[in-house]
């Protein structure tokens, strides 16, 4: 069975396991058997074709959900950290390939659940089966919450726009006007579908004109446009 003790405080706290005791969580490893995975810094976890039974859960390090064109164009998805879950939708559609890639931004530990062992009552009759289904359906609702957020940003018409539509979503989200987002100025430019060298312009006369300050990936709104 696989090792997870250290990795217990996080189990606790992710969304898989909302409402479900540190002895159910227990009883549901020697139940399900998950495994468990390293992954170096760009090294990829999930390729677009693949067709896959089982979804991801981050226990530690960071990871980008990225989906390539024709063309080879990239655009970032959205951003995993520990906790996070992944490609629950195609673990449940098994039979329809991946069309994203999951690459590692650092050194990932990754536990990865079968999802027909939540589907179908085992020989023990596990009372937290319904919890955890339940809350793999409310983990796919909430991506595709984040779709639709991510569909109203790059809607925008101007790089301008889109850049303070996703800024305010994030003020919102953690409800606060000083906050961090999960991209490099590279990965910010791929989310919004906009050249890098823009998007940078854009940020500097935003700070210029007084609406924003910002270093890295840390941002404060100073006040509405």
């Amino acid at each position: 069975m696989v090792k997870y003790e250290e990795y217990l405080p996080v189990l606790k706290k992710s969304n898989l396991f909302l409402g479900v005791s540190e002895n159910e969580i227990h009883h549901m490893m020697s139940c399900m058997n998950p495994q468990k995975r390293s992954y170096e810094k760009n090294e990829t976890i999930l390729r677009a074709g693949e067709q896959i039974h089982s979804f991801g859960l981050l226990l530690s390090g960071t990871a980008l959900i990225e989906k390539e064109d024709f063309w080879g164009n990239v655009a970032v998805m959205s951003a995993l950290s520990s906790g996070s879950m992944f490609a629950e939708v195609y673990a449940a559609l098994s039979q329809i390939p991946t069309d994203v890639t999951v690459i590692a931004t650092s050194h990932c530990e990754i536990m990865f659940f079968d999802l027909s062992a939540f589907t179908s009552l085992c020989g023990e009759s596990c009372s937290y089966h319904s919890r955890i289904i339940q809350n793999v359906m409310t983990s796919i609702a909430r991506r595709t919450l984040q779709l639709n957020q991510k569909i109203d940003c790059i809607s925008k018409r101007t790089i301008r726009d889109k850049l303070m539509a996703y800024l305010s979503s994030e003020s919102m989200r953690q409800h606060n006007n000083t906050f961090d987002i999960p991209y490099n100025r590279q990965q910010l430019a791929d989310y919004l579908f906009v050249d890098r060298s823009a998007l940078s312009n854009e940020i500097s006369k935003l700070t210029r004109e007084g609406l924003i300050r910002s270093q890295r990936n840390h941002f404060e709104i100073l006040r509405e446009i």
